[in-house]
């Protein structure tokens, strides 16, 4: 992971180090702040019910999108 220099205020520099964790690094905070989080912080955020009618909707689509490209494709060709 390579670095980058750049240039703020006094202003946004006090703001920064306010929020910043006492142990945590100028580049964590900023991650952090930006409301990036890693996948796995999402584990187990449904119950196993939720999970599967998920996953059941997305079949459904996948099938509803294979089936109109089916179509689509299958007019080109007619063309």
């Amino acid at each position: 992971m390579g670095t980058k220099t750049i240039s703020i205020s006094d202003e946004a520099y006090s703001i920064l180090k306010n929020l910043k964790g006492e142990s945590e690094s100028f580049s964590k905070a900023i991650v952090r702040m930006s409301g990036k989080r890693p996948l796995s912080s999402f584990y187990g955020i449904l119950s196993e019910s939720e999970g599967d009618e998920l996953a059941r909707n997305i079949e459904n689509s996948r099938l509803v999108h294979r089936k109109m490209r089916k179509r689509r494709m299958e007019k080109y060709n007619d063309l």
